[in-house]
């Protein structure tokens, strides 16, 4: 199985969208600053969040989504940001990255596909902390940012960010990348990945709790004395 970029992004969060309606960006560059403040402050006092989500992956070739439902969690934990996601819709999945590495636990197979993102590390967990835990202004290295001003999503009047990689590399596989930033949180109510290829992610986050305690297991795959591990190579 080749694995790239693109499936160790789906796999984790960093995580089928409808396409958004057109929109104008904000030539407020004072707009724009505050929002990444905003995010600069969330950011300085994050340790974790757990929210509900719902994942939706469309396919351009075939003109279909998948949707996934479940719980999503966030922590920094040794100056690291992990992430892990139970889906109970429409199969249990467990999603966990830690320590470098992905996990995608599959309990109706009984089989856990690990991923080493290797080289591409780094641009995993920059797509991770974005909009949980990720510096505001730090965005500003890595993509050329637009405010697209307010927008109501999932019941939050949200400011609205597009992202455009920098990286000719990093836009091969995400071409741009839309936050909906709760601006009284500082964290991402939703966001949408678009790949060049036409496929998108939307992902939709609810009740969303910030910095309270985390189930004791959110972190821990929930396995079998038979469960068959294995890591596909690129």
């Amino acid at each position: 199985m080749r694995v790239t970029l693109q499936s160790l992004v789906l796999a984790t969060v960093v995580v089928g969208w409808l396409l958004a309606p057109a929109a104008w960006p904000q030539s407020d560059d004072a707009g724009l600053d505050r929002v990444l403040t905003q995010m600069d402050a969330a950011a300085r006092n994050f340790r974790t969040t757990a929210a509900s989500v719902v994942w939706d992956q469309y396919q351009k070739v075939i003109d279909e989504t998948e949707t996934e439902k479940g719980k999503i969690y966030f922590r920094r934990e040794g100056g690291e940001i992990q992430m892990a996601a139970d889906f109970v819709e429409p199969d249990r999945k467990y999603v966990i990255y830690s320590g470098g590495k992905v996990q995608v636990y599959q309990p109706k197979i009984d089989q856990v596909n690990e991923y080493n993102p290797g080289k591409n590390r780094g641009d995993l967990e920059s797509f991770l902390v974005l909009g949980f835990g990720g510096s505001g202004h730090d965005l500003l290295k890595s993509y050329d940012v637009k405010l697209f001003g307010s927008e109501t999503a999932n019941g939050v009047a949200a400011e609205k960010l597009e992202l455009i990689p920098k990286s000719a590399r990093l836009r091969n596989n995400i071409a741009r990348i839309l936050l909906w930033i709760d601006p009284a949180r500082g964290v991402s109510v939703q966001q949408q990945f678009f790949e060049p290829s036409g496929d998108y992610r939307l992902a939709k986050y609810s009740e969303i709790q910030i910095n309270q305690k985390l189930p004791e297991n959110a972190f821990k795959l929930k396995t079998t004395g038979k469960t068959k591990i294995i890591s596909p190579q690129g």
